[in-house]
């Protein structure tokens, strides 16, 4: 079973809209399959502005753009888990959204008025792409609502060890204060 959108995507051949109940669209999809086997289908609910991943209600954000994941690599999924349980969150906790997705509104606005976090990092992400001022990498700014922390993308880091222990220390305090 999968809600990955661009999964689904691949999968199935037609898309229908229904209302389950006042205010919860839901988009039910069915694939129309040439072989024996009966027909797949998945239920996505629709009721939400972004597709995103994990928890809003934690306040804390992180924005990535990966065109060939849903999310994370694999292996970058396991090293941002890690990180996370190594400051004591739990993953499932945060939010997480990729701008990638061409459902996901790329207007800092819009992010702001869905999410309302109050601590957001931009995992590889140009601060300039949502219209904010330049941050320097493994910096954070603070703003009106929220505390904004740009560093580089898991890959940037697996590929530079100084990249990641400058992002580990940083990160560390960033989630502290």
């Amino acid at each position: 079973m999968t809600f990955n959108p661009i999964a689904l995507q691949h999968l199935f051949d037609e898309t229908l809209f229904r209302n389950i109940e006042k205010g919860t669209p839901v988009v039910e999809t069915m694939t129309v399959s040439t072989s024996t086997e009966a027909p797949q289908s998945a239920v996505i609910a629709a009721t939400e502005e972004f597709i995103y991943k994990g928890d809003k209600s934690s306040g804390i954000l992180f924005i990535l753009r990966y065109s060939d994941f849903p999310y994370f690599s694999p292996r970058a999924e396991d090293a941002f888990e890690k990180t996370l349980q190594a400051i004591g969150l739990d993953p499932a906790r945060v939010a997480i959204v990729n701008l990638d997705n061409a459902h996901n509104p790329n207007d800092w606005g819009h992010i702001m008025r869905f999410f309302n976090p109050v601590k957001i990092t931009l995992l590889g992400v140009e601060p300039r792409s949502l219209n904010l001022p330049e941050i320097v990498h493994n910096t954070f700014m603070k703003g009106k609502k929220a505390t904004v922390f740009h560093t580089f993308s898991f890959e940037e880091m697996f590929a530079d060890v100084e990249k990641k222990k400058s992002f580990w220390y940083q990160f560390r305090d960033f989630l502290k204060n």
